[in-house]
């Protein structure tokens, strides 16, 4: 029996912020660019939240919101600096540890556990050193595969720690909202609906055979993760071939200055893991989904590589305008960054994609592929 670990830290950007500045700890803090200009959300502390608050979301529609929360600039050198200590507290508990983005990791600490030392104690341990050596709270979920302990860690968020024990994970998944399960968005959550389902568990009621027609040849693996078991290894070494963020919008929008700033706000998202990591791409790829779901990939190839968010989001955004139209509704954009060390087929300008390309991803997600 396996035990894995999903640590995530709690709104880490703001959190961060509120550490290195004690004056603002205790006030709603939104980490993003000007309300006066195309700034959008990029984290907002839990103190903001109670005000509707959420990243990706307009500065100016925040500020509206939360007319006294304190906007910090992102510092994304700080945050892989406070990540990279995070890490090395993971990386002594165990060598298996499957980092996500700059604020949660998978750990299988299957190894490390013994009669005296339980995965909830290793847990309860990650969770005070990280409070002690780093200053911040954690909160971790703890169960026999990945996707339990990814929804389990944002069970009582922040500081929260909770354990699923085994042979209880489809009874913990199956009064949930269907769109907690991982490959299931929001809007697939909408789809599902007519069927009857609301919940993971009626999800999991369904055959095999609907799983496969409804989703394809990721049918099979979807309901066992449904019924709460998954054998996805935690990845300990993956050569990155691009780093992408992505956000399924709350409305559909078609304005093109506030699209704008939502290809910003990704681009810096972006950005922040290839400045962390050393890494620098020559690909710019910009993923549009229109109200009608057709989605689809628009790339751009730069001589010079690319790793900053404004020469990330000068390309993305003249791709962009080259997608605007009058009648074009988006609900989700996704920016991302490829050919990491390595000539691409052209080397000069380029502008290519493909249409109609389905996809399930949930919002708001930092990907490394």
């Amino acid at each position: 029996m396996r035990h894995i670990l999903h640590a995530d830290m709690d709104a880490f950007y703001a959190s961060v912020e509120q550490y290195d500045n004690p004056e603002i700890r205790g006030k709603p803090v939104l980490v993003g660019g000007s309300p006066t200009s195309r700034g959008v959300v990029a984290a907002a502390s839990y103190e903001a939240r109670k005000f509707g608050v959420h990243s990706a979301m307009p500065m100016s529609s925040a500020v509206r919101r939360c007319p006294n929360a304190v906007i910090v600039r992102p510092r994304f050198d700080r945050y892989h600096e406070i990540s990279q200590q995070i890490r090395a507290i993971f990386h002594r508990v165990t060598p298996l540890v499957e980092p996500l983005s700059l604020d949660e990791a998978y750990l299988d600490v299957t190894d490390v556990v013994t009669e005296d030392r339980t995965a909830e104690a290793i847990a309860r341990e990650i969770k005070l050193r990280v409070k002690m050596d780093v200053g911040l709270t954690i909160s971790v979920g703890v169960a026999t595969c990945k996707s339990v302990a990814k929804v389990a860690s944002d069970f009582d968020k922040p500081d929260g720690l909770t354990v699923i024990p085994p042979g209880t994970e489809a009874a913990f998944f199956a009064p949930l909202p269907v769109g907690k399960l991982q490959g299931i968005g929001p809007k697939t959550a909408e789809r599902l609906k007519p069927d009857g389902i609301n919940t993971i568990g009626q999800l999991a009621d369904k055959p095999e055979s609907w799983f496969i027609q409804r989703f394809g040849k990721r049918g099979p693996d979807l309901r066992m993760m449904a019924l709460g078991q998954d054998d996805h290894p935690v990845a300990t070494e993956r050569e990155a071939k691009s780093v992408s963020a992505e956000t399924t919008l709350a409305e559909d929008v078609t304005e093109l200055e506030d699209l704008r700033a939502i290809v910003r706000q990704q681009s810096e998202r972006v950005a922040g893991h290839l400045e962390g990591s050393g890494l620098q791409g020559k690909t710019v790829t910009l993923k549009l989904r229109l109200s009608d779901f057709t989605t689809f990939t628009r790339q751009v190839t730069v001589t010079h590589p690319v790793s900053e968010a404004d020469q990330i989001d000068a390309v993305a955004q003249v791709i962009l305008e080259r997608e605007i139209a009058p009648d074009r509704w988006f609900r989700l954009i996704g920016v991302g960054v490829s050919h990491f060390g390595e000539e691409p087929d052209n080397p000069q300008l380029t502008l290519f994609g493909t249409d109609d390309e389905e996809s399930n991803e949930e919002p708001d997600e930092l990907s490394i592929d």
